[in-house]
């Protein structure tokens, strides 16, 4: 989990460590990439970088560390989560980031992006259960699907892209 949200992201930490997975899972929290070099440093099979919506630093931090990211990982292994308020009514004019801002990063950089309000413990457990089964699918652990198959079906689901609009 990459993103300045220190105690949000030991959170949700917390609660994707508390769910099923066959394999063991580590999560590890980051305020940015590059990560420091480590010979002990486990195999990495998802990053998810995390956007506050009110924190423009949070964003600037984000880019930044994009930057440091192999382009082929993308398709793969990365996907972006945007938290802090965004669902709660009229919020929405209250963020210094706009969402079509994050659509297009996330369309650019051809990654998922979720919303979702990690102060609220209910929602935190949903996420945190959708961030696991992404990760076992991009870990290879989910028989029959890949992860571009993953991206396939976002995508599908998702509003056209903010360009097309």
């Amino acid at each position: 989990l990459v993103g300045t949200e220190d105690a949000l992201l030991q959170q949700l930490a917390d609660s994707m460590v508390k769910e099923d997975c066959a394999s063991e899972l580590r999560v590890h929290l980051a305020r940015s990439l590059p990560l420091p070099s480590s010979v002990n440093r486990p195999r990495i099979d998802l990053i998810v970088f995390v956007i506050n919506l009110h924190s423009k630093y949070s964003l600037r931090n984000v880019e930044e560390s994009l930057h440091h990211v192999d382009a082929t990982f993308f398709l793969h292994h990365c996907t972006a989560l945007c938290t802090h308020g965004f669902f709660a009514a009229g919020r929405e004019s209250h963020c210094s980031i706009h969402r079509n801002t994050i659509m297009k990063l996330a369309h650019t950089y051809r990654s998922p992006l979720f919303f979702c309000d990690l102060e609220i413990e209910s929602f935190r457990a949903t996420m945190a259960q959708r961030l696991v089964r992404v990760l076992q699918i991009c870990a290879g652990h989910v028989p029959g699907v890949s992860a571009l198959n993953l991206l396939s079906l976002l995508r599908s689901s998702e509003a056209p892209a903010p360009e097309d609009q």
